[in-house]
């Protein structure tokens, strides 16, 4: 009788854990680890790629509002400078007796000594006393130096000396008669000289020629000259 012939057995089912080694055998360890490197260089490379660009510094800056106030700078004022004198300075002119007369421009708030002395100075015999050195000087001034008994023509007083009628032209002092006011009217006669002339006149007896004058203290050759067209005796 023959034999009963059974059908082949099944292979048994390997578990999860089974095929998982097999699979990791098969692959090797080394490939495994390169594989998850290039996975990693790979998704590092795309995030780079894809990533959005970081807004600019100025973004981040706060914006003024047009509400925001408005700060006001003070006004500087202008320096104050004398009456006459402009910010560029003052242009006067220096004559009379001074070494270098002329036109000359100077420094705002200068004086009538820094006129005399920028004209190179008095001349020796320079009447400084009939000047106020200290004046202001006003931008286009005449700023005239006399010698010595002698006055700027342009500042000789006009009145008309006591005992003149109005209208009338007035003519020489009289030495002899006039009174220390009407000596006093004379270019170059202050009250010192007047009064001593009147002294002159009452103890020594009046005046024999213009010339006698010299003889009063006060009155040299240069006041006696720019006397000599204005007296009588």
């Amino acid at each position: 009788m023959p034999e009963l012939q059974l059908p082949p057995r099944p292979a048994p089912q390997r578990g999860l854990g089974d095929r998982a080694g097999r699979w990791l055998a098969w692959v090797g360890l080394g490939r495994l680890v390169l594989a998850a490197v290039s996975v990693v260089v790979v998704a590092t490379g795309l995030f780079w790629v894809v990533r959005a660009e970081p807004p600019p510094i100025e973004a981040s800056l706060p914006m003024t509002s047009a509400s925001a106030p408005t700060i006001t700078l003070p006004v500087l004022e202008a320096a104050t400078l004398p009456p006459g004198s402009t910010a560029s300075g003052v242009v006067v002119h220096v004559a009379g007796a001074v070494r270098t007369p002329g036109v000359y421009a100077l420094e705002p708030g200068s004086r009538v000594d820094d006129a005399v002395s920028t004209a190179g100075g008095p001349l020796d015999d320079a009447d400084l006393d009939g000047l106020n050195l200290a004046a202001p000087l006003v931008d286009g001034q005449r700023v005239y130096v006399p010698v010595m008994g002698q006055v700027d023509p342009s500042t000789v007083p006009s009145g008309i000396p006591d005992g003149t009628a109005a209208g009338a032209t007035p003519g020489p002092v009289d030495l002899n008669t006039a009174s220390a006011d009407q000596l006093e009217s004379l270019p170059g006669v202050g009250p010192a000289t007047a009064a001593a002339i009147v002294d002159d006149r009452e103890r020594n007896g009046p005046f024999a020629s213009v010339d006698d004058l010299d003889r009063v203290t006060g009155i040299g050759p240069a006041k006696l000259a720019a006397l000599r067209d204005l007296v009588t005796v």
